[in-house]
């Protein structure tokens, strides 16, 4: 058993069709969702299925709000019907898709709490919490989607990047207060062990502290 080491890849330099792969599994799980299942517990603490769905488009609002040069962080969670979720997942998809359509973004210096560096780089960091979060919509309903290698790859590449192997609530400490948090906001665990063969997903599920066997 061991924990998950930093990726050797070279980072992607057009996450754009990884992140519309990443899209696309995410909308065929939302879509999967019955009615039934709408306040079932996911493996996020306190977000049921509601609030995951609500959460992941917001998600992708601020993708957009980032492409267009806006505040992320100023993106309020929309309220969004539950007979619409499929529909407004699209929606923001394609919002977010227009807003990086151009190709100087890419190169564009970005920054966000957490990672620095291009527009590259800033964009291929959102594949985990996209991935991430449709895992968790996906164990929470008994779904099983056909992950995308390339994209879960991309996706632990940069949760790497990102996060720390140990000790990352002195990282969060030093981003709540960066940002003028009275508390320290800790969105994920210290990464949990898992076997060296594990598939790809569970690895970046292990990554950002979530356990794969939930």
């Amino acid at each position: 058993m061991t924990t998950p080491t930093s990726s050797p890849a070279a980072p992607v330099t057009d996450p754009r069709p990884l992140l519309e792969r990443a899209v696309a599994t995410g909308g065929a799980v939302i879509a999967g969702i019955r009615s039934e299942q709408h306040t079932d517990l996911t493996p996020c603490p306190a977000m049921d299925v509601r609030a995951m769905v609500i959460h992941l488009i917001s998600v992708l609002d601020r993708i957009a709000a980032l492409g267009n040069g806006g505040d992320p962080f100023a993106v309020a969670e929309p309220q969004i019907a539950d007979g619409r979720w499929a529909d407004a997942w699209q929606e923001s998809a394609g919002k977010a898709a227009q807003a990086w359509s151009d190709d100087a973004l890419l190169a564009q210096p970005m920054a966000l709490p957490w990672i620095q560096g291009s527009g590259a780089d800033v964009l291929a960091s959102y594949l985990s919490e996209v991935s991430v979060h449709t895992w968790d919509l996906a164990v929470a309903t008994g779904q099983q989607p056909d992950w995308d290698d390339a994209v879960i790859a991309a996706a632990l590449q940069s949760a790497h990047r990102i996060l720390p192997p140990k000790n990352r609530r002195a990282l969060y400490a030093e981003i709540s207060a960066a940002m003028g948090l009275d508390e320290v906001a800790m969105p994920f665990a210290e990464a949990v062990a898992l076997e060296d063969d594990a598939p790809a997903i569970d690895r970046l599920i292990a990554w950002n502290g979530r356990d794969p066997l939930w």
